[in-house]
């Protein structure tokens, strides 16, 4: 016999003109794991502030466990036993396991019979639920999962019974993920409830009882999982049939177009260390590893904004120039990481983002004047060829949702404009290298699918592409070969079918760093 832990009725929030939640009504029971999907802009995220407290809804009411919860107050969800993990961990590096799961609940200033009773409480908490912590550990030197951990303790500690999880899995290797369904598995038949929001539908159907999806900002679907498909759960989330990229080899692999040869780059957050690869064209090669062991170094050294300290790189046979715009000019294309702090500038409109990266090249400036309609002209053609939606090249780059701003960043890599295409409109070539980075992190799935078979057709008109993605599934899906980075050194890159999904994840946490030697 189930109970109900959880009730939300008639959730309303507006934003402007702009209706986030319509009218929701959920309920989560005890013992229970409820998925909450839904594309980018659905409502979800406005939903769980509500719940949090974070925002206060226009209309509707939530009770927690019988009681009515307070309106925009996170203490009280607290107090009530609602918690969250963040996919973006809150946690100070510079101070304990203890100190960070006491931090907020317990004044800092605790004499040591309090700091030790804090600390008989969080092991305890710990056993209870399978979650091995060593509390005096620094959180800066823990792995990913191990950060992670301390989270779902911190949640814990201060008595949740709710537990919400913000893409839980985006940045674990697939055996960090194993762990994690074991503990929810041991939360939930202990009695807590869990409301598990992801983007990944095969681990939603595995580890949920239930799932709600959201589009457009109302409730359009509850089912329970087991019966479920993924193909189910995409067209409710979208509104029809997704058709996902086709896993199809290169049958076009030509020259080497870029070569890393032993190359190391100066100590920092992240380095790398003596790293050989080459990339063909016609060819997709794919980096897997948790984030943080060298990613980042590897794709700013081939945009030209870090150096190597030693080793060689070459681009079509010459030395790789450290200089951004020359390597645009020379047919280099990025899709950064971070596509709000470095893809676009938010505050610009979007035509001024589309060209921007070759504001000075003859297409779109003479004399050092801006040649506003060629560029504008440019612009709407990247936004009906890559289907971005959100207002003309006009609007401000920040106002479009996150999977149309990554469509202009990918338009804008992909659509190699000449003085005479930006007027006419005429086909662009590829660029001869592709650096994409992260290019779906946080995208919902009909904007995975998009981007992917671009980045595939791109691959099969000649480009070399090198994706670097946190996703394993993402890696398989698109790598010819596939490559990990582990503490900035990396394995052989080997085709896809040669690896398994356990050997990747072994070597993305270090186990096998040196597996299958140096290409």
């Amino acid at each position: 016999m189930t109970s109900t832990v959880l009730t939300l009725s008639g959730i309303t929030k507006r934003f402007g003109s702009l209706v986030a939640n319509d009218n929701i009504s959920l309920q989560v029971q005890k013992g229970e794991v409820l998925a909450l999907l839904g594309e980018n802009g659905a409502g979800k995220s406005t939903l769980v502030s509500i719940l949090f407290g974070h925002y206060t809804a226009d209309e509707g009411h939530i009770t927690v466990f019988g009681q009515p919860l307070p309106p925009g107050d996170p203490k009280a969800a607290l107090d009530a036993g609602i918690g969250m993990v963040h996919q973006h961990f809150t946690l100070a590096d510079n101070l304990s396991v203890l100190d960070n799961v006491m931090m907020g609940s317990e004044p800092m200033w605790l004499p040591l019979t309090r700091h030790g009773a804090g600390r008989d409480k969080l092991m305890a908490v710990a056993q209870q639920f399978g979650l091995s912590v060593d509390p005096k550990a620094r959180v800066g030197s823990l792995s990913v999962g191990e950060r992670q951990r301390v989270e779902i303790l911190k949640a814990l500690y201060r008595g949740a019974r709710i537990l919400i999880l913000d893409e839980p899995t985006a940045v674990l290797t697939p055996q960090e993920s194993e762990n994690l369904f074991e503990v929810l598995a041991r939360m939930v038949a202990q009695g807590l409830s869990i409301i598990f929001i992801s983007h990944k539908l095969g681990e939603v159907l595995r580890v949920s009882h239930r799932v709600a999806v959201l589009r457009g900002g109302k409730l359009v679907a509850q089912a329970p999982a087991t019966g479920t498909s993924q193909a189910q759960l995409a067209q409710w989330m979208v509104g029809h049939a997704i058709d996902p990229p086709v896993r199809r080899p290169a049958t076009r692999v030509g020259e080497a177009v870029c070569v890393l040869q032993q190359v190391s780059t100066a100590p920092g957050r992240e380095r790398l260390q003596q790293v050989s690869l080459t990339l063909h064209s016609g060819e997709i090669v794919a980096i897997a590893g948790v984030s943080g062991n060298g990613q980042v170094a590897l794709a700013e050294l081939l945009c030209g904004t870090r150096q190597a300290i030693a080793g060689s790189v070459t681009f079509l046979g010459q030395a790789l120039p450290p200089d951004p715009a020359q390597l645009v000019g020379l047919g280099v294309a990025r899709i950064p990481e971070d596509r709000h702090a470095v893809g676009v500038v938010g505050d610009l409109p979007v035509w001024e983002n589309a060209v921007s990266e070759r504001l000075r090249t003859p297409a779109f400036s003479s004399w050092g004047w801006v040649r506003r309609q060629q560029a504008r002209n440019y612009a709407k053609q990247v936004m009906d060829a890559f289907d971005v939606r959100g207002g003309g090249p006009l609007v401000a780059a920040r106002s479009l949702s996150g999977g149309n701003m990554q469509k202009l960043i990918l338009g804008r890599a992909l659509m190699q404009p000449t003085q005479t295409t930006a007027k006419s409109g005429a086909d662009q070539g590829v660029p001869r290298l592709i650096i994409a980075h992260q290019p779906t992190w946080g995208l919902d799935i009909g904007a995975v699918a998009y981007v992917q078979t671009q980045l595939l057709a791109a691959r099969d008109a000649g480009a070399a592409v090198l994706v670097i993605s946190d996703d394993l599934d993402e890696v398989l899906t698109l790598g010819d070969r596939v490559a990990v980075m582990h503490a900035g050194e990396m394995t052989a890159a080997k085709p896809a079918p040669d690896w398994t999904r356990e050997d990747i994840g072994l070597a993305m946490a270090g186990v096998a760093a040196h597996a299958g030697g140096h290409p």
